[in-house]
């Protein structure tokens, strides 16, 4: 039961392109107190400002997730964000010497992998959670996104295209690091041939490429390797789902039933949610007991080296 904060053990960076920029950005992960949170911090701006990772935050949702406070932007974090969801990383300190995180692979695996390079230590401060009392929902025009009570975390998405590729694709998680790891953080962002060039006039996906997209004419699929998964373009919008729901800031148990949904209904929904109060309830207890008494299943976040013995109360 993975109810205690989590951060980095070792600082680790990475090098990589800007999607919609195209610049070339380094960036570096490190380790964070507890309670603090996923803070951003721009080494290329004077003064080095910093914004926290948090639905009030989001400025911009155009094909990409960005925060900024005070003049301080970082764009296309939801990849990233994915990463310390889905490994369960509650603290960190992100340094980007650039306005954008780096596309990587177009997945959340390459930053999973730098995570799981430098170690995940437990914290002694619980997790906190919040617990979907009532359902809520949002519709807006065919896009839908409904939360229902539940006793794990677990999300229902369905997409449709008017792509012989693609067509309806739908996929169920039931959220656990491990699922997250094998089944989820793979899937890369994709875009159709015939957009590219209009994204570029417009300042977008300057860095957007093979390496790091998946790209479809109007009948096939042109990376020379094809797709990782069969249905890899539901899987990349639960990414892209969970890399924006991140921004809670604490997991969320609840179902989550999806369609057509992107960034900016999202971001709308947590924002609405977040003032229902009365569609949920937080919980953050030091013993792990009480989650069993309320019948609340935590979810596994991936793995660690546990302590022992694993399931003491915290002190």
């Amino acid at each position: 039961m993975d109810y205690r904060q989590r951060t980095l053990k070792d600082e680790v960076t990475c090098t990589g392109i800007g999607l919609h920029s195209g610049e070339t950005v380094s960036l570096k992960i490190r380790p964070s107190p507890p309670d603090t949170g996923i803070r951003f911090t721009r080494k290329d701006i004077l003064g080095h400002p910093s914004v926290k990772a948090h639905f009030d935050n989001v400025v911009d949702t155009n094909l990409s997730t960005t925060i900024g406070l005070n003049g301080c932007k970082v764009s296309t974090i939801e990849h990233l964000m994915a990463a310390f969801f889905g490994l369960g990383i509650d603290n960190a300190r992100v340094e980007v010497d650039g306005p954008e995180i780096p596309i990587m692979d177009g997945s959340a695996a390459p930053f999973v992998f730098l995570i799981k390079s430098a170690g995940i230590k437990e914290q002694k401060s619980p997790k906190r959670f919040i617990v979907i009392k009532k359902p809520f929902e949002i519709r807006e025009g065919g896009r839908f996104v409904g939360i229902f009570p539940s006793t794990e975390l677990k999300i229902t998405y369905s997409i449709g295209f008017n792509h012989p590729l693609i067509r309806t694709q739908k996929y169920e998680l039931h959220f656990s690091g491990k699922d997250f790891v094998e089944d989820i953080s793979r899937a890369r962002t994709f875009g159709f041939l015939r957009d590219i060039e209009t994204l570029r006039e417009n300042g977008l996906a300057r860095g957007g490429s093979l390496d790091n997209a998946i790209v479809i004419d109007d009948f096939r699929v042109l990376n020379e390797d094809g797709l990782r998964y069969k249905d890899e373009f539901v899987r990349h919008k639960i990414l892209d789902f969970i890399g924006d729901l991140a921004v809670l800031g604490c997991p969320v148990i609840g179902h989550f039933v999806i369609q057509k949904s992107g960034h900016l209904l999202n971001h709308r929904v947590l924002q609405e949610l977040m003032a229902s109060r009365q569609h949920w309830m937080d919980l953050a207890y030091k013993d792990p007991a009480k989650y069993v008494e309320r019948s609340v299943k935590i979810p596994a976040f991936g793995s660690w080296e546990p302590a022992s013995p694993r399931l003491a109360p915290l002190s």
